[in-house]
């Protein structure tokens, strides 16, 4: 179980409100480090999704000290990391914010499996969206005899 995940965005604030929004959840400051956000959507598993300033890179602490926050000076803009995230919107209000913030928002099948909403944070940051519906399609395609039977094909 994949209990929160981090991101960085160019307006952290902004892209933690609209996920907000999106996971019909809840945006708060998060403390650790000023200028970033944490959102979560109040589920029962404890998610959260970490909203970082653009150039904020995680570095490991010296000794037994935890991690860093450290500022880098360069950043291409985007990255591979991604999550596939179960909510309770629909298409049409995920594609409506997603259209009123101008960032890109198309459905896409993979690969037969299952539907996926790929919703582009500031067009740079890829998160996959699955509907009630796409989600039981990702169990389905996912669930641990399907995938035994995809290992020994």
């Amino acid at each position: 179980m994949i209990h929160h995940i981090s991101i960085a965005a160019e307006n952290p604030q902004h892209v933690a409100q609209v996920l907000a929004e999106v996971l019909d959840g809840k945006s708060v400051p998060f403390f650790p480090h000023p200028g970033s956000y944490m959102v979560f959507p109040l589920d029962e598993h404890g998610t959260g999704i970490e909203v970082y300033p653009l150039n904020t890179e995680l570095k490991p602490g010296e000794g037994d000290n935890e991690v860093t926050f450290v500022e880098t000076p360069t950043v291409s803009g985007y990255t591979a990391t991604h999550a596939a995230i179960s909510v309770s919107t629909t298409q049409d209000k995920i594609e409506e914010i997603g259209y009123r913030e101008g960032w890109r928002v198309v459905r896409c099948n993979r690969d037969s499996f299952f539907d996926v909403i790929e919703f582009w944070l500031e067009n740079r940051i890829m998160i996959e969206l699955l509907t009630p519906e796409m989600a039981d399609q990702y169990l389905a395609a996912t669930h641990p005899e399907n995938l035994q039977q995809m290992f020994a094909a």
